[in-house]
């Protein structure tokens, strides 16, 4: 089994990964390569985030490595929170209920709620040229949160096609449909290639 490293120590992520990919690739953590410092993220693209993080496990570990970046895309919010979504609201990290309660707010009873999420992977193979992988599922935000599966935003996306939110539908459903699973699967595709 090939092993490869998932520039993360989020375990919500990593036990998403590792679902999506199956039993096809070893997927490691940072923890488990005993990288415990903060990588930087200080890019205002998902993708450039996405290749630092990578970049920086590369360099320092010398390992095939893959990381991602993600953001909840509002379209009457001009594309916010974006590359912010982790830290949304200020004075925060990675606090999701403080998070989207800033959402709903800014959002408050505007009628257009059409949101994505998108993810971008970056992919590093020693030797080789750096890839990115992205992954968008088109939705929009519920007035309220709703359902408690899943993390971050996912009580208040609903993805279309659904009347229930990520965190309503549960992870079968939301691995299968979700951003980071469309990124996950091109990302298998090549790397299985």
């Amino acid at each position: 089994m090939k092993k490869i490293v998932f520039a993360t120590n989020n375990q919500h992520k990593l036990d998403e990964i590792r679902q999506i990919l199956g039993s096809t690739f070893e997927v490691l953590s940072l923890n488990d390569i005993g990288c415990h410092e903060e990588i930087p993220e200080d890019h205002d693209t998902l993708q450039e985030n996405a290749l630092q993080k990578a970049k920086y496990i590369a360099d320092h570990y010398d390992v095939d490595c893959f990381a991602d970046d993600t953001g909840l895309e509002v379209e009457a919010l001009n594309g916010e929170p974006g590359v912010h979504s982790a830290r949304y609201a200020e004075g925060t990290d990675h606090d999701s209920e403080a998070n989207m309660d800033k959402l709903l707010s800014k959002l408050g009873n505007n009628n257009n709620r059409r949101a994505r999420f998108r993810t971008v992977i970056a992919l590093i193979i020693r030797n080789q040229e750096e890839k990115l992988f992205e992954g968008i599922v088109e939705g929009h935000i519920a007035y309220e949160k709703k359902g408690t599966e899943g993390f971050g935003y996912d009580p208040i996306f609903v993805p279309d096609g659904y009347d229930e939110s990520f965190a309503q539908l549960g992870l079968d459903i939301k691995n299968g449909i979700s951003h980071r699973a469309r990124a996950v699967a091109k990302l298998a595709e090549y790397l299985t290639k």
